[in-house]
């Protein structure tokens, strides 16, 4: 497996074996790529989720928000590190299977693409709620239908119509939440013409029981809260595939994933609790962001706010859809899904794999409106600590790669790890950790999240093992 290296789908040639069509196409530009990684890292759930962890935590939610964001850039480094080198459709899923094993890359392959199925559900039900409410002529479960039939239209039309939908709605977002830092750093520092808030000011950091209100075991609390807002900033390495010039996308994406945590996460909330005392109760009735928009006298804060979350809704929906696909396509590449998964159309589109993903998302909306407290419940909480599992995955990949990478292509290393392997350990430390808590936690649903994932990925890795096994018996078979 580690004999020969990989090669990227440019590199095999457009008409590889087993592609009927023309293999995937370089169709995202240079700004597609940009937007995709500056807005990859926005989700919906800063917008939505922030609240709880403010409430939790107070002003030290900031601390949350940081080690968490830390803990992103150390491991986007070590996948940046593995993409540059070898950018391909299945990111860290590939690297695994050739840095662990075809266990490896198997097992997380197909975690991913159910975690981002069931948020395919999370997400087309929460923009459908928002729509609802603005159109209440259509029901929800309309709204929903709508929402995942235009995306998925847009999915298989080419990917530079997924490009191009992706870079308005993450402009929309990026612009969206900086303008709201400036406006709310202006008035923090009163600064903002016309506006006087008498909440706002540096002092809601330190009073209303102090920066750690409930001690600093809330700070940990907060990190479970928070950390899977996160998601979805490895979907440029997957992307970059796809792109006019692969190795520069990785690379620029990997490096500017610092000061995008540290001014969308970091420089958002500390405008969110700088501007309202941490304890006010409009923060859990109304929302971290509209709340804060609201005590500037911001008109329609909440519509405005509802506008800004839907964006974030169909962004999540339809690089999702997107993400889902390239992994599925990817898995039928290296046999570990069916060969038709790895067929493309003649615009590059992996027609089959984008259907399947989202049968199986609308598979899922149908669990929640039907069942929503117990097979939607369980589908939700056996994917929440995906994202851990991934990250975990890409540490230990990249503990084997740079040596592999190092013996076979070192001119390839044009993104370094910091502080190999030292850095690399403490990440997956702080990842095993991080987990070990999480069994702790039964007032957030946390162990259950975790017991219920465990479950989930020790059914696939066991398909997994059967898999490997069938298929040394038959290689056996084979040559005798």
């Amino acid at each position: 497996m580690t004999s020969q290296p990989t090669l990227t789908k440019a590199e095999e040639g457009p008409d590889s074996p087993g592609d009927p069509g023309t293999g995937l196409q370089a169709g995202l530009k240079n700004r597609h790529l940009s937007m995709i990684a500056i807005g990859g890292v926005i989700g919906a759930g800063l917008f939505v989720g922030s609240s709880s962890g403010i409430a939790t935590a107070g002003p030290g939610i900031l601390l949350s928000y940081a080690l968490v964001g830390t803990l992103v850039v150390l491991v986007m480094r070590m996948l940046g590190e593995m993409s540059a080198a070898n950018p391909t459709s299945g990111s860290f899923s590939a690297h695994a299977d050739r840095a662990l094993g075809p266990w490896a890359g198997f097992s997380i392959g197909w975690l991913y693409w159910f975690f981002w199925v069931v948020v395919l559900a999370v997400e087309a039900t929460a923009g459908a709620k928002i729509l609802e409410g603005w159109i209440p002529a259509v029901p929800q479960w309309g709204w929903a239908l709508i929402v995942m039939v235009v995306l998925t239209a847009t999915n298989l039309v080419s990917v530079g119509s997924y490009g191009e939908f992706e870079f308005w709605f993450a402009g929309i977002k990026v612009v969206a939440i900086a303008a709201f830092i400036v406006v709310g750093g202006l008035a923090v520092f009163g600064l903002l013409p016309g506006v006087d808030s008498e909440q706002a000011g540096l002092a809601n950091l330190t009073e209303h029981g102090g920066f750690l209100p409930h001690g600093a075991g809330a700070i940990l609390t907060g990190v479970l809260l928070v950390v899977f807002s996160f998601m979805g900033s490895e979907i440029p390495t997957l992307a970059a595939g796809e792109s006019e010039d692969p190795q520069r996308a990785v690379t620029k994406a990997t490096n500017s994933i610092i000061w995008r945590i540290a001014v969308f996460y970091l420089g958002s909330i500390f405008v969110v609790v700088a501007l309202l005392p941490w304890d006010s109760q409009s923060i859990i009735d109304k929302g971290s962001y509209v709340a804060a928009l609201d005590s500037l006298g911001i008109a329609n804060a909440g519509q405005i706010m509802n506008f800004i979350v839907l964006t974030s809704v169909l962004s999540c929906l339809n690089s999702g859809l997107y993400t889902a696909s390239r992994m599925a396509f990817s898995l039928g590449q290296r046999g570990d899904a069916p060969k038709a998964f790895a067929r493309t159309t003649r615009r590059g589109v992996p027609r089959t794999a984008i259907l399947v993903s989202v049968v199986f998302g609308f598979v899922a909306v149908f669990f929640n409106y039907e069942f929503p407290d117990s097979v939607f419940l369980f589908l939700v909480n056996s994917s929440g600590a995906v994202a851990l599992f991934v990250w975990l995955v890409i540490c230990f990949s990249q503990l084997r790669m740079r040596k592999i990478i190092q013996a076979e292509a070192p001119e390839r290393l044009v993104v370094r790890m910091w502080l190999f392997p030292y850095l690399t350990w403490a990440a997956a430390g702080v990842i095993v950790f991080v987990l070990g808590y999480m069994l702790t936690d039964t007032e957030h649903n946390g162990r259950t999240t975790v017991l219920l994932s465990l479950l989930v990925a020790a059914l696939v890795l066991a398909v997994a093992f059967v898999k490997q096994r069938l298929g040394a018996r038959k290689a056996v078979a084979d040559r005798s």
